[in-house]
């Protein structure tokens, strides 16, 4: 092994060759393989000794990673190697495969210009398998295929060499499928992935060894030796001739690409600014002499160095001493360090120029998604989620006294991972924290015990629902308290072509800005003179006003704006969020006095006037959903089918393969709560296998609706029986 600052001193020298830089992240399905894959590049580069690659998993380095096995942040590591007699860096990102951290695989591929996408050739495609890589091919990162864990098909499922190529050429036609389905239209076809032209490698992680058609022709080796060495459980002969190591390099450097080819297709994508202009330029080309211009896609925390920033140099220089606008914000900040990540260390450096992955000191109210520049420049897109926090806790910190520090870790938590939404319930005094699932609010709650050592007492998990409405209504009256002014206002369901758009990204929060926006909105199916009217845009609702030479309306908008986001943050019915309202201002009289149309009297007037038109709308609840795939012996399919729809689970697809059977089916998150878990294992004697992922939010059942709305208002404080319209319009 190698010190790791010769290896950082070595890399830096490189990384101004920009046509030798590969930046790539692992992507897969939990337990696929990804961190053990990552050991053998590591032990590769002389990180780590080639005798511990697989076992050592140096990327899961927390202590709980450590403990389950799993890897539940991204890791990032810079890894040099010599290939046909030159030097390249490959800047990696080991990503999480568990549905419950996809968040930090969707931020990962902001910063990556490829992957490498690990299946489970058992196990084949699974829900987030094809989840991640949607989430790769949405950012333009062109994947590459490595099949591990191909010896399960000879020793597990004593598969002939004939069935394991069928079932092989399958799983590729399978990664096809999707790569077509969902790669951009002028990729769809040149990025599939195949065995003849070198992009898929098959091989087994955890003994080191792997083949593909350069391997073959490099080693001499044929299919037909590797798998007569794999029946005899020959692994050190194996890893002489398919070494694992070389076969992923030369996959990485031959097929995916440096950051100058891929950054002229990948800024049009992700930045909606003027291609023209100098930055635009500088960027579409990696220029590392132009100004600097980096998009941050992950946070840590450094005991010493308090928060570091880790982004992705788009163009110019990330050094010392470099004053930077953050997207929003009126004034530059100055970096005071920059570092590249080895693992769990952060090695300083003196720069790290354009095409490289870059760790910030210095820099203060920095978000995720934020794009940092030496001049103003439009900002990059938003990184969206795909999934959703869906489960909620409450938790308190132990001892009184613990409540601010436990306040400062739930924020920095939430700054680290977006996907955390943390709220205090003002009747309780309980912080309520949100996460994608039961695992993840597990690991927060470890975090919050271990790594900031808050003792702290947690509720049983909550499913958080929405509220929507079923029909128009309107115009409601608005009053103000000092009944001087008044608010006319309609409420409708949002189009769901414009939910959509909302959820992918493509409309954003806030004030629309530009004629862009407003087609976005048009294109989605809004009504074009309401796009052009458009205000704000909040938590899958939108407010428009629509009145006509109403005098002093701009002199409100803001508290009128404030006023929405109050009624939709927290809907009339259950004291939910609502989602996909179409909120219009139709006409208002507004008092002539300033003193009598502030907050006080316009905000409540908003809220009361929304709130009383979506009662008379009449308010549904969503409840969130997941998608569950089932793996179980065929002797319990009639058991189990019976078990998730005694659970309002809908069966989707069931499918044979042998004596195995996969049921797909659509849950309601609320019954998974329910000790879904242990009753499953039960009824199959612990045989039962299941992933799932998130499914989007669908209308509750009318007979469970009053149940369930009075259950969360007396949660909530609030009186069980629900308001009704005329109580908001006194």
């Amino acid at each position: 092994m190698v010190r790791k600052e010769y290896v950082v001193d070595e890399i830096v020298k490189l990384m101004k060759g920009q046509e030798n830089i590969r930046n790539v992240a692992i992507i897969a399905h939990v337990h696929h393989g990804k961190t053990t894959l990552t050991d053998s590049l590591l032990a590769k580069a002389g990180l780590i000794s080639k005798a511990v690659a697989g076992d050592a998993l140096y990327t899961n380095f927390e202590a709980i990673e450590k403990d389950r096995r799993m890897t539940i942040k991204s890791a990032n590591i810079s890894l040099g190697f010599i290939y046909n007699d030159k030097d390249y860096i490959i800047n990696l990102i080991d990503t999480p495969g568990h549905v419950d951290f996809g968040g930090h695989v969707t931020r990962s591929m902001r910063a990556v210009d490829g992957v490498v996408l690990v299946v489970d050739p058992v196990e084949g495609v699974m829900p987030q398998t094809e989840t991640v890589l949607r989430q790769a091919l949405k950012e333009k990162a062109k994947p590459i295929l490595f099949v591990n864990k191909v010896d399960r098909l000879l020793t597990e499922l004593r598969l002939t060499p004939e069935q394991t190529f069928e079932r092989l050429l399958k799983l590729i036609n399978d990664i096809n499928k999707l790569i077509e389905q969902y790669a951009p239209e002028e990729f769809a076809q040149k990025w599939k992935v195949s065995v003849d032209n070198g992009s898929v490698a098959f091989g087994s992680a955890a003994k080191k060894w792997a083949i593909s058609k350069p391997i073959m022709e490099k080693y001499k080796v044929s299919f037909k030796e590797i798998f007569a060495l794999t029946a005899e459980g020959n692994e050190k002969k194996l890893q002489e001739i398919a070494p694992i190591d070389d076969a992923t390099l030369i996959m990485m450097i031959d097929h995916l690409p440096n950051p100058k080819q891929a950054q002229a297709y990948r800024i049009p994508k992700i930045w909606h600014g003027n291609l023209e202009n100098p930055e635009a330029k500088a960027m579409l080309s990696a220029d590392i002499n132009a100004k600097t211009n980096i998009v941050i896609f992950n946070m840590t925390y450094d005991p010493h160095s308090g928060e570091v920033l880790v982004g992705r140099v788009f163009s110019g220089i990330a050094k010392k001493g470099v004053e930077l606008y953050i997207s929003g914000k009126q004034n530059t900040q100055k970096i005071q360090q920059v570092g590249v990540y080895m693992g769990p260390e952060r090695v300083i450096v003196d720069e790290i120029p354009a095409g490289n992955i870059a760790a910030i000191v210095g820099l203060k109210d920095v978000s995720i998604g934020d794009t940092l520049s030496e001049e103003p420049i439009e900002a990059f897109e938003q990184i969206t989620h795909y999934s959703k926090p869906v489960v909620t806790k409450a938790i308190e910190a132990k001892d009184s006294r613990d409540t601010t520090k436990l306040i400062e870790a739930l924020r920095e938590l939430s700054k680290q991972d977006p996907t955390i939404i943390t709220e205090i319930n003002q009747e309780t005094g309980e912080h309520l924290v949100s996460g994608m699932g039961e695992l993840h609010l597990e690991i927060i709650e470890t975090k919050l015990k271990d790594d900031f050592k808050i003792p702290i007492i947690s509720s049983e998990p909550i499913v958080i629902y929405r509220e929507t409405i079923n029909s128009k209504a309107g115009p409601v009256e608005g009053k103000t308290p000092n009944k001087h002014s008044k608010f006319y206002v309609t409420v409708e369901p949002l189009p769901e072509g414009v939910q959509k758009a909302i959820d992918d990204g493509s409309i954003r929060d806030g004030k629309p800005k530009g004629q862009n926006a407003i087609e976005a909105m048009v294109a989605a199916g809004l009504d074009r003179n309401v796009a052009k009217n458009v205000e704000d845009v909040y938590n899958k609702c939108m407010m428009a006003d629509v009145t006509h030479g109403v005098q002093y309306m701009n002199e409100v908008m803001e508290l009128l704006i404030d006023g929405f986001e109050e009624a939709v943050k927290d809907g009339p019915l259950a004291r939910e969020k609502c989602s996909g309202l179409l909120v219009s201002i139709v006409d208002a009289t507004i008092h002539e006095d300033p003193v009598h149309r502030g907050p006080a009297q316009v905000i409540p007037a908003m809220r009361n006037a929304t709130y009383a038109a979506t009662l008379t709308a009449g308010v549904s609840l969503l409840e969130p959903k997941q998608n569950f795939t089932i793996n179980i012996p065929q002797d319990y399919l009639s058991s189990v089918i019976t078990f998730v729809q005694s659970r309002r689970g809908q069966v989707g697809t069931i499918t044979q393969d042998r004596e195995q059977v996969s049921l797909t089916a659509k849950m309601p998150v609320g019954e998974v709560l329910k000790g879904f878990s242990n009753e499953l294992r039960g009824l199959t004697q612990g045989r039962a296998i299941w992933y799932m992922e998130f499914a989007g939010y669908e209308k509750l059942p009318k007979d469970l609706q009053d149940k369930i709305v009075r259950e969360i208002r007396t949660r909530k404080g609030q009186p069980p029986e629900p308001p009704t319209p005329n109580q908001f319009l006194a």
